[in-house]
């Protein structure tokens, strides 16, 4: 670049190497179709010690046909989101004697674990195919199933807690307002990131709703990351065609034959 053209170029604004510790500890989103459940939710969730110190809270409205489901919604939320975890719930769950004091402890304990995390929630399976589970609902109470925290495959999305350090997207080809928690779930392992079940015990008063919408929403999650998955057997680069497909082992073979060591 002439020294003209160089002398008259912006300077280039670095940023500082460590970032800005978000001033909120929470934002705690939702979507809502019943002003009143939210509204008892936010309430819950003040008495257990989510004050505006703490936690903010966004909510999404969509009792006014304004055609915006999960897949949707959520990214906005997050676009708005400013705390340091965000808490995806429903607008039907209570708190009970956990409060942020404990949620705070219990994401603490994560970062000792694995420093990589980046999902958390009260319910989920574990890569072994169990249960992983601390709820209260209609399918019983005060409910503790496996070992806690467990590393999990998918969360259910009554609570989920997204770690802003760790960020994790949404699939953009899938809708709805089921299996969003297991979309995440996958994203995040694709970034080489984790997903925990947690011993964060609340209420939930619904036993949720296997519709046909379920039903089509699994079919096109199915369809989705099966079409992926298959596709991701090899790639090319630039400068080098990739072996998705080869085992550690073969990988090893592949690179001794070369002289790679």
């Amino acid at each position: 670049m002439p020294e003209a053209l160089l002398a008259r170029a912006p300077a280039a604004r670095f940023l500082p190497a460590t970032g800005v510790e978000p001033a909120l500890a929470f934002s705690i989103c939702t979507l809502v179709n019943d002003r009143a459940q939210h509204a008892a939710m936010v309430a819950s969730f003040q008495a257990g010690g989510f004050g505006p110190k703490l936690a903010e809270f966004l909510a999404l409205d969509t009792t006014e046909g304004q055609g915006c489901d999960a897949f949707q919604g959520i990214p906005r939320l997050l676009a708005a989101a400013r705390g340091r975890y965000v808490v995806l719930c429903h607008q039907d769950v209570r708190l009970l004697s956990d409060g942020a004091a404990v949620l705070l402890a219990r994401l603490a304990e994560l970062d000792r674990l694995d420093p990589g995390w980046a999902l958390a929630g009260n319910a989920g399976a574990t890569p072994e195919g169990e249960l992983a589970i601390r709820i209260s609902d209609p399918y019983g109470e005060d409910q503790r199933r496996g070992r806690l925290p467990a590393r999990a495959v998918s969360l259910d999305e009554n609570f989920l807690v997204l770690r802003r350090a760790a960020p994790v997207g949404l699939s953009a080809d899938l809708a709805g307002f089921h299996l969003y928690g297991a979309d995440l779930c996958l994203q995040a392992r694709l970034a080489g990131r984790s997903a925990w079940v947690i011993d964060f015990h609340l209420r939930h008063l619904s036993p949720g709703r296997k519709d046909a919408s379920f039903h089509a929403a699994q079919t096109a999650f199915e369809a989705k990351y099966a079409a992926l998955l298959a596709g991701l057997r090899g790639m090319r680069t630039t400068c080098t065609q990739l072996d998705l497909r080869r085992s550690r082992l073969g990988r090893w073979l592949w690179r001794r034959k070369r002289g790679l060591g």
